[in-house]
């Protein structure tokens, strides 16, 4: 037996599950571990705002399925990536990375999670549903194709964050992807400016994920976990970092010169911790302190990204 599935089996001789089946799930569906989706939503009913008045019942079930669908994400997540979240050690976990562990931590057990993520998914399939024969049929394709991405980022046979796509994914998912479909679904018409506004936010929270990557770099790659941080090493990855935010303030400043109006430019605010974090990262790519500092640097990036830009947005295009 190899040393790292000895690890992970001496591991899963540990887990001892508690029956907090409540704790667990409020793990899964704490509103804070969706604030990716939530900030590039919030972005696209800021632009659909701008426009006319909101729809505000399908806005809440938009948000609804957005939520459902991030329980039935992390709750799979756990399942398939379990082996990686057992190698993942004491001394290196992060609030922010290292999947939800609930089954880790023995709060749920396999078949518990598993059920959670079944039932999180059909209400997110029913809500899209919704959407699709009453409001905008059109919105179909898009929501397919965003609960594909957050299934099979972990799950085989495509696992997306183990071929080097992940943050892609999670990029195009959480930025152009959301924003347009939370428009379309106000403004009931596809508007391709939504595309364009969510991209800078798509960089910044695929930045996010980088950063993320850092703490599970050993737990991943001895589990085969091929991202873009075991992929390149902590180091290069940290100049990634720098340059994902760096395209996401370039792409910021082409905006607000466009029909968007330079109070977009007030998402240029976010550069500020997106720079400390970057910093953080060069200097000290392997310290786990310094780590998570940088994660709630980027963290605070993203959120402030979006709502600088959506201040922006409002300011200029009130009608």
């Amino acid at each position: 037996m190899s040393r790292p599935a000895g690890l992970a089996r001496k591991a899963a001789l540990r887990l001892k599950p508690t029956g907090d089946w409540w704790r667990g799930f409020w793990r899964l569906a704490d509103p804070k571990i969706a604030l990716a989706s939530l900030t590039s939503l919030f972005l696209g009913a800021c632009l659909a705002a701008s426009q006319q008045r909101l729809a505000w019942g399908w806005l809440a079930l938009t948000v609804f399925g957005i939520l459902a669908i991030e329980i039935g994400k992390h709750a799979s997540g756990d399942i398939f990536d379990l082996r990686g979240d057992l190698l993942v050690a004491p001394h290196e976990r992060s609030p922010f990375s290292g999947g939800r562990r609930v089954i880790v931590d023995g709060l749920l057990t396999k078949r518990q999670t598993a059920v959670i993520a079944v039932a999180a998914y059909a209400v997110a399939a029913a809500c899209g549903l919704l959407i699709c024969l009453l409001r905008e049929p059109g919105i179909l394709k898009l929501g397919l194709f965003g609960v594909a991405c957050a299934y099979f980022y972990n799950a085989p046979p495509v696992r997306l964050s183990s071929r080097g796509l992940g943050e892609i994914a999670v990029g195009l998912c959480y930025g152009p992807l959301i924003c347009l479909g939370t428009a379309w679904v106000q403004l009931r018409h596809r508007d391709p400016s939504a595309a364009a506004l969510g991209l800078p936010l798509g960089l910044m929270i695929a930045a996010f994920l980088v950063a993320n990557e850092f703490p599970d770099y050993n737990a991943d790659f001895s589990s085969g976990k091929f991202n873009m941080v075991v992929r390149l090493g902590r180091p290069r990855a940290a100049a990634v970092y720098f340059w994902l935010s760096v395209c996401a303030g370039a792409f910021v400043i082409a905006l607000g010169l466009s029909d968007f109006g330079p109070g977009l430019w007030l998402g240029l605010l976010a550069l500020i911790p997106a720079g400390l974090a970057s910093r953080a990262l060069i200097l000290r790519p392997t310290e786990i302190k310094s780590i998570i500092e940088a994660q709630k640097l980027a963290l605070a990036a993203f959120v402030l990204m979006a709502v600088a830009e959506s201040a922006g947005l409002l300011l200029v295009r009130w009608p």
